[in-house]
């Protein structure tokens, strides 16, 4: 299952989110650039466990940087791979957790919930000289604070079946409920003297996010955050937008929403469109004209039901402003 976006559009755009992803794709380059000292780095920036736990260890690194590193390991990570999914999960869940929290706070709750992930691994395997590196932790934290915040919203999904894309809305709390239990199932069965993925890290990351969730939100909002919030406030909607057509008793025709904001309305928009109908997924293009008003509907010929006769009704989308 790939997530493609959730259908809870954020207020404002997301610059802190896209600022640690910037982060952390400046970091790997870094880190790739490293050549034959990249395991250096490495040891130096990645979280080990047995630098907390050995005397020799902590003399040779020194509290500092031990204690720098439970911030400095979730920026680095183990490949190109890791890095894209790392930030495709954040840059799909991070934006409404902002908006939520406002920026300042929800970079300290990024940080606390990376720095907490790591806790709970060192912990658990004290004695691991394995180098942990990787933002999940921070991104489990993320999605946390989702699954309490945001329950109900619904998660895009691609599901590759074969050569076909197959497009499905996921509710949250079944979509990271699932993860979660992949994460436990990964944790249970994992040797904690190997190598791989640190599935408790992901785990205490979760947990950690809604804990630090109900702790931070107690935090006041500073004024900064309502002065950036009135600079970046979001213009469009989503550009890909999933349709549940209704049917009309008698007609071929079909009836579905289509959700825009007062600026589209203005001055006219394009959206990609997939219509679902069962398990089948039609995807196209639609044009808002400028000057399209709350209640009216676009037409659009050929895309509802079959007659007998091989003829096709009409999809009618009503447009909807999204208000705050």
């Amino acid at each position: 299952m790939i997530p493609l976006r959730d259908n809870i559009r954020s207020r404002t755009y997301p610059f802190v989110t896209y600022l640690l992803i910037a982060l952390n794709v400046l970091v790997f380059f870094v880190q790739m650039l490293q050549g034959p000292q990249e395991g250096r780095f490495i040891a130096t920036y990645a979280l080990i466990p047995a630098r907390f736990a050995h005397p020799a260890l902590i003399d040779y690194f020194g509290w500092g940087a031990n204690f720098i590193s439970l911030f400095t390991f979730m920026f680095l990570h183990g490949g190109f791979w890791h890095l894209l999914g790392n930030m495709w999960t954040l840059h799909i869940f991070g934006d409404n957790i902002e908006d939520r929290l406002g920026p300042l706070r929800y970079l300290l709750f990024y940080l606390l919930a990376g720095a907490l992930s790591g806790l709970v691994h060192l912990l658990l395997h004290p004695d691991s000289q394995i180098p942990t590196v990787g933002a999940s932790g921070a991104i489990a934290g993320v999605m946390g604070a989702y699954f309490v915040l945001y329950p109900r919203s619904k998660i895009l999904t691609l599901i590759p079946i074969f050569i076909f894309p197959w497009l499905i809305e996921i509710p949250a709390f079944f979509f990271l409920g699932i993860w979660f239990v992949l994460q436990f199932i990964g944790a249970a069965g994992a040797d904690a003297a190997a190598g791989g993925i640190a599935w408790w890290a992901h785990l205490g990351g979760f947990v950690a996010g809604i804990a630090l969730l109900k702790a931070i939100d107690r935090i006041p909002a500073s004024g900064l955050s309502d002065r950036i919030g009135a600079v970046t406030a979001k213009k469009h909607s989503h550009h890909l937008q999933v349709i549940h057509p209704r049917t009309t008793p008698g007609s071929p025709d079909l009836q579905g929403r289509l959700r825009i904001t007062a600026f589209e309305a203005l001055t006219g928009t394009r959206k990609r469109v997939a219509l679902a109908a069962g398990l089948r997924r039609r995807t196209f293009m639609v044009r808002v004209p400028p000057g399209m008003q709350a209640g009216k509907s676009l037409r659009l010929k050929g895309l509802g039901q079959m007659l007998p006769d091989g003829r096709r009704g009409d999809l009618y989308l009503k447009i909807e402003l999204e208000s705050w």
